[in-house]
């Protein structure tokens, strides 16, 4: 429906009927123009460019529609049937009342009807965020179910919970029993399944070491997409007890290059997060920008939270930031671009990160080696192959039809990232990488990195023991090469990290004790030799990755730091132990990782006033 008007200088224009009507309101048509000029460059709904540029408030824009249609507006304090639907009645847009009222927050492309068919009798206008608060607060515990459970409901096959399969136990049980009778068994089946073990874990290594030896293929030259042919993209970040981190979050975020008509962001807070809450209220937030309360309920995590807004995002694209995320503004048109350009099965692509505290301390300047070796030289090569991709937390990007397809993130799972990334994989979609970086903060003590880590770790646990109940189903759909990465990189990790000490110090003794030593026979010395060789290809594929990734960064300063590494990866070790006597105590506690206390930062995005890097 569009409508023509003059302009005081006589010249004809045509509006749009959803924009049209506010003349008759008294908006000004310079503010009105403006919307429809913004719309046709941006390729999307007039109230939509209208809104979410800013130009006029939700609140304000609601309230002349009322008048419009000769209906009463109320902007908050809703009380909705104790029926209300989530997330139906929000993409509906209309609820019925308590007191039988139907309270309607049409959606930016549904008001050009309403304005064409009227309002019904006894309705009650109101705008989309009072709408999805009170269906959101009345439908609270359903919500809360849905979030925590629909995983689990849907394909359980798919959700972690305590406890094993019985094929599980049984391989446990078989497994057990094999080395017992290892002990009585003869020396030379002994050393044959040295020899064997040596062997399976130096084909790990020997992919670690490979990795920063081949470069992945340069990724496509893409073109940007017109602002006109952008998809809507949707932002999601979960935030608990945040408050030093949220004024550097919204100003990152509204860095972001994209249309602001198709943005939708959406920050996810608890309901007792009243600080939180404050420190948001306190921002003049634009009008892109909102804020969802996730209900009470359990467990207390954030794929629980990313859970309850998911059937709320519009976009047609999903990425998920954490709290302390300063990504490169390019990043969603890129993402964007190739989406367009990748097949169907092209589901996630998966951003670089980058810590950018380094200077902080050892800890931190390992942990930006380390994060270099994953994100700059592994994590390329997986999806240049296309085997399978543990994610990391943030900078996730996704088509959202697929997220729903495949029902979310396991709320149970303390590393939902990881569990997901497998999860992809195994129904047949893949990875990509966006070669385009977030910035990070890492902690910087001892003790704040090992609860994070205890989490991560405990997480890949609950992750192989979801994804390890039907191996040979996991085997038909990643094929042997998929099947060895995922092993290599999710339950592989936990246990080189558990064994990690006590073969350092079986090496360390053995070559301090006998070094020459090579026992009675051939298959003797084979074992020897593999041990040794293991030892060494592992110091190997501890440093190589590390170097490269940070010689691709240009970070020559923290070329020394790598011979740091085996210290660093002891703390993993301790990490792994941790990890495994928190999951029987609890398995499902989030580990939360304050944030906002970063001392350097070597780009300055996220220097404390204390001093700025180059």
């Amino acid at each position: 429906m569009f409508v023509e008007v003059r302009s005081p200088e006589g010249a004809a224009l045509v509006l749009p009927g959803e924009l049209a009507f506010l003349l008759g309101q008294g908006v000004d048509l310079g503010l009105v123009r403006d919307a429809t000029l913004l719309a046709r460059r941006e390729g999307t709904e007039p109230a939509a460019a209208l809104l979410r540029s800013g130009l006029m408030s939700e609140a304000e824009y609601y309230a002349a529609l009322a008048r419009a249609l000769g209906r009463p507006f109320r902007g908050a304090g809703l009380v909705l049937h104790p029926g209300a639907r989530f997330p139906d009645d929000i993409h509906l847009g209309a609820a019925v009342g308590a007191a039988g009222e139907v309270f309607l927050a049409p959606p930016p492309g549904a008001v050009a009807a309403l304005l064409a068919a009227g309002a019904p009798f006894g309705a009650v206008l109101t705008t989309p965020a009072a709408l999805a608060g009170a269906v959101l607060a009345t439908a609270g515990p359903r919500a809360a179910a849905r979030a925590a459970e629909a995983l689990e409901v849907r394909a359980p096959d798919w959700a972690y919970r305590p406890g094993l399969h019985p094929a599980q136990v049984l391989v446990l049980v078989l497994g057990v029993a094999a080395a017992l009778l290892l002990l009585e068994a003869s020396p030379w089946l002994q050393l044959a399944l040295l020899v064997l073990l040596n062997l399976t874990v130096l084909a790990v290594i020997v992919f670690r070491l490979a990795a920063p030896l081949l470069r992945p293929a340069a990724l496509p030259n893409v073109p940007p997409l017109p602002d006109a042919d952008l998809p809507a993209y949707t932002v999601l970040v979960a935030l608990y007890r945040e408050t030093k981190v949220v004024p550097r979050l919204v100003r990152a975020l509204a860095r972001l290059d994209y249309p602001a008509s198709k943005l939708d962001l959406k920050f996810v807070i608890e309901a007792d997060d009243t600080a939180t809450a404050a420190a948001l209220a306190a921002l003049p937030l634009p009008a892109r920008f909102e804020v969802v309360t996730a209900p009470p309920g359990l467990p207390r995590t954030k794929p629980r939270a990313l859970n309850v807004a998911l059937p709320l995002a519009r976009g047609e694209h999903l990425v998920v930031y954490d709290a302390e995320d300063v990504p490169d503004p390019g990043q969603l048109k890129a993402a964007a671009a190739l989406f367009r350009a990748g097949s169907d099965r092209l589901a996630c692509l998966q951003g670089r990160l980058v810590i950018d505290n380094t200077e902080d301390s050892w800890l931190t300047r390992c942990f930006t080696l380390e994060y270099a070796a994953l994100f700059d030289v592994l994590l390329p090569l997986l999806t240049a192959a296309h085997l399978p991709v543990p994610l990391g937390g943030t900078t996730t990007h996704f088509r959202t039809q697929v997220l729903r397809e495949l029902h979310g993130w396991d709320a149970w799972n303390v590393t939902e990232d990881a569990d997901l990334g497998l999860r992809l994989s195994l129904a047949g979609y893949r990875v990509g990488d966006l070669p385009l970086a977030t910035l990070e903060e890492a902690p910087a003590r001892v003790r704040p990195w090992l609860r994070q880590r205890t989490r991560w770790m405990k997480g890949f646990v609950q992750t192989t023991i979801t994804h390890s109940r039907h191996p040979v189903r996991a085997w038909r759909r990643l094929g042997p090469l998929g099947l060895l990465c995922a092993v290599a990189m999710v339950p592989g990790t936990v246990v080189s990290a558990l064994a990690y000490p006590f073969g350092i110090g079986l090496a360390a003794w053995h070559l301090a004790a006998d070094p020459l030593a090579t026992g009675p026979g051939l298959l003797a010395s084979l074992v020897t030799a593999t041990g040794l060789t293991v030892f060494a290809a592992g110091l190997g594929a501890m440093w190589l990755p590390a170097l490269v990734g940070g010689l691709r960064r240009g970070w020559w300063s923290l070329v020394p730091w790598v011979l740091v590494m085996p210290v660093y990866y002891g703390l993993v070790s301790v990490a792994a132990w941790l990890g495994l006597v928190e999951l029987l105590l609890a398995p499902h506690r989030w580990n939360k990782t304050e944030h906002g206390l970063s001392a350097t930062s070597r780009t300055g995005a996220m220097t404390r006033a204390v001093r700025r890097r180059p």
